[in-house]
């Protein structure tokens, strides 16, 4: 199917073929003829490089009556960058048409000159929820005429804490109104907002919106979580090529990782919520532009990087949600290209590894971290490439005399030895004798008991009967500590309690920050649990003291113990199944 067969209208036709668009994507093919015949309202679920702006942009600029100054559409987006990328597509999308206007209104920038676009008369906003309600409030913004209400990433609108804005923001539209919903994942927060907020409105589901890109290869690689760093400087060695982005999950981890790759020479840079709005425009500029190979990034600073012709995405970490991975890989292997979804993994994180190879329903690779040896070769063809394809200026001429005067003490093989080594020397120097970073993972008991050394197993009062998930669990780990860079190992959740593992040096963070937390209401207890020997030893010599219940006792805390229980964990039992084994709303 073409654009042309849609049913768009020739102003706009017109501006696509000047894009040199021809074919529309999948979830254009069915949203484009909805919105242009209906007016119910719509969900439309697919993954990030889907084309959804021009699946919602085109048919709203044909609907919109630009000889009405009144703004006609409101579209929210989670983030600054995708609300200038969106900005910019509409305004491209809209080239024919030359009485509309769109506005972008977002935090981070002057609000005056948005008020005066906003006071000109704009037909189309496009904002992020915090300075929509600044201007509500202003009484600059007025949404009472509104017939487009788009709800762009609505998961992760929801994921960054807007739920109460959206709220406020929704209630200023009028009733009658046409919702367009887009969104990767569809989350419990986000069916709350499709129940409350849309009528009777048409599902779009693009293929499965869990599946991996059929273009994007998967891989992982295994190190010792404090040799992650070197890994990665590694994983860009061997591809001197790269031009992709490395995620990161914390504003810090992307400052620290962007830091050292900048000062061991490589050409790299990050975005994340520190920066002001025109630094981040400079370094996207560049990026955009190839002037960078690397850029390190948030999830949420990403949004809104919309470039075809990525290499790479690198997971420095792994995202507590799977969903937000297959986001992540999706951002290369666009528009027919080839890409590669890097994980550095850990040796704890294997069955995390196994549920996202069951979501995406496409093998993860196991690579092993190229030695020193294999990077070294790889760089020096590369260099030797380089020199072949560079283009000779005809000004070399003029100083060939003194060049071979200088040279000519050298004979061939020699000159080829000096010449390479003054580029080569860094590489040679720095991964001589470099060791090896792949983590050999042993199914022996022996090994497995030595890599429990560095964590410390934790118990705590909450389980299944309380709706707990390992991502909840993990939440919990990285609200109280107010630190999401600690090393979590193994998850049992259990019916009524759970056990998790955390790195050692993170013991006092963990029984400090617990030590009056809460879940739902629920009071949290979180205790060391012992080795299974040293419960042992307790129950034994408990088992020969009377007691007045007798063998009832002692047979409920057989049962208990048999859970991996300890002394402490014996005594909070009996005081959880007073006070909170009933689930708690």
């Amino acid at each position: 199917m073409k654009f042309s067969e849609i049913g768009l209208n020739e102003k706009i036709l017109k501006a696509i073929k000047d894009l040199g668009f021809e074919n529309p994507t999948p979830v254009q093919v069915q949203t484009i003829p909805f919105v242009l015949q209906e007016e119910r309202d719509l969900i439309s679920l697919a993954q990030t490089g889907t084309g959804k702006t021009a699946a919602f942009g085109l048919p709203i600029i044909e609907r919109i009556d630009e000889n009405r100054n009144q703004t006609q559409s409101i579209i929210l987006c989670p983030t600054r960058e995708l609300c200038l990328q969106i900005t910019k597509d509409l305004n491209t999308y809209s080239s024919y048409y030359k009485k509309l206007k769109i506005t972008a209104i977002y935090g981070g920038a002057n609000i005056q000159p948005q008020i005066r676009a906003l006071n000109s008369g704009s037909q189309i906003v496009v904002g992020t929820p915090g300075r929509v309600i600044d201007l509500i409030n202003r009484k600059k913004l007025k949404l009472k005429d509104v017939e487009f209400l788009v709800l762009d990433e609505a998961d992760e609108m929801l994921n960054m804490g807007f739920k109460e804005d959206l709220d406020i923001i929704l209630a200023e539209t009028p009733e009658e109104k046409q919702t367009l919903l887009f969104s990767a994942t569809m989350p419990k927060e986000v069916l709350k907002i499709t129940k409350n907020y849309m009528h009777s409105p048409h599902r779009i589901e693009i293929a499965s919106r869990n599946e991996g890109a059929d273009n994007v290869e998967h891989h992982y690689y295994i190190i010792n979580a404090r040799d992650r760093y070197k890994a990665l400087r590694r994983i860009s060695d061997i591809n001197p090529d790269i031009y992709g982005i490395v995620f990161c999950r914390t504003r810090r981890e992307t400052k620290d990782v962007s830091d050292k790759l900048m000062q061991d020479g490589y050409n790299a840079d990050a975005i994340h919520g520190d920066l002001s709005q025109a630094q981040r425009d400079h370094v996207m500029n560049r990026f955009r532009k190839k002037n960078l190979q690397i850029l390190v990034a948030t999830d949420v600073a990403a949004r809104g990087i919309d470039i075809n012709e990525l290499t790479h995405v690198i997971n420095y970490n792994l995202p507590d949600d799977n969903e937000v991975y297959v986001h992540r890989s999706g951002r290369t292997g666009r528009a027919g290209n080839k890409g590669i979804s890097i994980i550095i993994a850990h040796s704890r994180e294997k069955r995390k590894l196994i549920s996202i190879e069951k979501m995406i329903k496409k093998e993860l690779i196991l690579k092993k971290v190229p030695r020193g040896e294999e990077i070294c070769e790889v760089q020096l063809m590369t260099l030797i490439d380089k020199i072949v394809e560079t283009k000779v200026s005809p000004q070399i001429e003029q100083y060939l005399d003194v060049i071979e005067e200088k040279l000519s003490h050298l004979n061939k093989e020699e000159l080829l030895k000096h010449f390479v080594s003054a580029e080569f020397n860094r590489f040679l120097s720095f991964y001589k004798n470099a060791p090896d970073l792949n983590c050999i993972a042993s199914n022996s008991k022996k090994n497995e008991r030595l890599s429990e050394k560095g964590f410390t197993r934790f118990f705590i009062n909450l389980g299944r009967s309380h709706d707990l998930e390992p991502q909840n669990l993990i939440g919990l780990i990285n609200e109280y500590t107010r630190n999401r860079n600690h090393i979590i190992g193994k998850i049992d959740i259990m019916k009524n309690f759970s056990f998790f593992e955390v790195e050692k040096t993170a013991e006092k963070e963990i029984l400090s920050g617990f030590s009056k937390s809460q879940w739902n209401g629920f009071q949290l207890t979180v205790e060391i649990s012992k080795p299974k020997n040293d419960s042992n030893k307790r129950r034994n010599k408990k088992s020969n003291t009377k007691s007045k219940k007798g063998g009832l006792r002692e047979n409920k805390r057989k049962v208990f113990t048999k859970n991996n229980s300890t002394k402490k964990g014996d005594s909070f039992k009996n005081k959880f199944k007073t006070r909170g084994g009933r689930k708690r709303r």
